[in-house]
């Protein structure tokens, strides 16, 4: 018990640094702007603590080095808000799922942190059982190494975590570690902005986030709304019948 003690409030304080990360997410301010904003210390790859990261045997033999070798050695990680893709979606997605958000480009001390919760730490993964539930995407990590990239979904509340690559997809009860996923979703949530084509922008990099002027001009000029599912209907204006009822007839579940 006092391990996971311990373990939880590790995680709590660790997953705090996202807040640091906030203004790598933004790159906003007198941030460099375009490709300069991803530069990063040439050592920047190595582990701070000079350990080297042990995969569990279960997942390697399941994800596959090729998989791995994205996430091990990433020169990069961003942050997407996902969720299940409407049948009238029309947006950006990722792996089928529709993209709502972007929250950030991955700082290396939180990258280094989920490597090793969900990676190198078997008391957070029930290799043995099946969560019996209804996968809910709630974020998805790319991975990127030169130009290949692993995508990692993260769910809640069913809780587990998938690693998307070459077509194939494989998927770890993450529910001893529920915890931390709370926390990182809950993180994560404050730094999400609007996410726009990287295409549109003319970036090199899937940030989607408008950096200079002339970025944010085309973004305003960008012609209906992305997430047509979003989109709020017109309402219709009509007098309530004589003796109508009200109360629980009156209120309105939209958004």
């Amino acid at each position: 018990m006092m391990k996971k003690t311990v373990l939880g409030i590790s995680v709590l304080s660790t997953l705090a640094m996202v807040s640091d990360v906030y203004a790598q997410a933004t790159y906003f301010g007198d941030e460099p702007e375009g490709v300069q904003s991803f530069q990063q210390n040439k050592d920047a790859w190595r582990r701070q603590d000079g350990k080297r990261l042990e995969i569990l045997q279960s997942i390697s033999d399941s994800v596959g080095q090729a998989a791995l070798a994205n996430i091990t050695g990433a020169e990069q990680a961003f942050c997407y808000q996902v969720t299940s893709r409407p049948n009238n979606y029309s947006g950006y997605t990722i792996n089928g799922m529709a993209v709502t958000g972007f929250c950030g480009l991955v700082g290396e001390p939180l990258r280094e942190t989920i490597k090793e919760q969900f990676f190198s730490t078997s008391d957070n993964i029930d290799f043995m059982n099946a969560e019996k539930c209804i996968i809910k995407p709630k974020l998805m990590i790319r991975w990127v190494r030169g130009v290949d990239v692993t995508d990692m979904l993260i769910s809640a509340p069913c809780y587990s975590y998938s690693i998307f690559y070459g077509g194939k997809v494989r998927t770890f009860n993450f529910k001893p570690g529920a915890e931390i996923i709370d926390v990182m979703v809950d993180s994560f949530k404050d730094l999400t902005v609007p996410f726009v084509s990287p295409a549109l922008l003319n970036q090199l990099l899937p940030v989607g986030v408008p950096q200079t002027t002339e970025q944010k001009e085309i973004v305003k000029e960008q012609s209906g709304p992305v997430r047509k599912w979003e989109q709020q209907k017109p309402k219709v204006s009509q007098q309530p019948a004589q003796g109508a009822k009200k109360g629980w007839n009156n209120l309105n579940f939209g958004r």
